[in-house]
């Protein structure tokens, strides 16, 4: 008489069982690598939470990364309206130049350390922020602001962008000051919260 098996004794279910239980470590790893390729949300709250270490904290240096011999580079930019812009129109004040998509997760990252920032200096008269958007659907950026409650507001090129300022690597952030003089650029997320970054920020406001 051929024995019927209950769940608890399936022979199938018992190999399964413990081979879960003798690789579930290396099972979760292989879940959470999977997601990590395909989830860019998963990405992003893993780079926030190294960003928490405050190893990725944003400074400004004495020398801007790989603008040395290139401190005045200016570049078109088109506003919601359509109208054209340069960045030497932007004179007198600080400008806060960042390149980003909805689909980087780098980006995804230090936005909430941008928006924090643009919240403390937004109404600034003196502080400009030029985000310049790289999705190939501009919709797709808005509705990834809305769902996410930012308000920093959005632009893109109309043209290239000189190579010392944009290589293509998103995110990319740079700074300008009041004369136009690139003060700060780098490449990769970074966190723009931090108190330093903002106390040289107002230090660039005074000068």
């Amino acid at each position: 008489m051929q024995r019927k098996y209950g769940s608890g004794d399936n022979p199938r279910t018992n190999k399964l069982w413990t081979f879960a239980r003798k690789n579930g470590f290396s099972l979760l790893m292989g879940g959470f690598i999977v997601l990590m390729l395909v989830s860019p949300d998963a990405k992003a709250w893993v780079l926030q939470k190294l960003m928490i270490t405050g190893v990725f904290n944003a400074k400004m240096e004495e020398k801007a990364t790989g603008v040395a011999d290139a401190s005045f580079i200016d570049f078109d930019f088109e506003t919601d309206n359509g109208d054209i812009q340069n960045t030497s129109s932007l004179r007198g004040k600080v400008v806060f130049i960042n390149f980003w998509a909805s689909w980087c997760p780098p980006c995804r990252a230090e936005f909430p350390s941008i928006e924090a920032l643009y919240s403390r200096f937004g109404n600034d008269s003196t502080v400009f922020f030029l985000m310049i958007n790289e999705d190939d659907n501009p919709a797709a950026a808005k509705a990834y602001l809305e769902k996410e409650g930012f308000s920093v507001p959005l632009y893109k090129t109309t043209y290239t962008v000189p190579g010392k300022i944009y290589t293509g690597t998103l995110p990319t952030t740079v700074v300008l000051d009041k004369r136009g003089k690139v003060r700060f650029r780098h490449e990769g997320f970074a966190n723009y919260a931090s108190e330093k970054f903002i106390r040289q920020v107002e230090e660039l406001i005074r000068e």
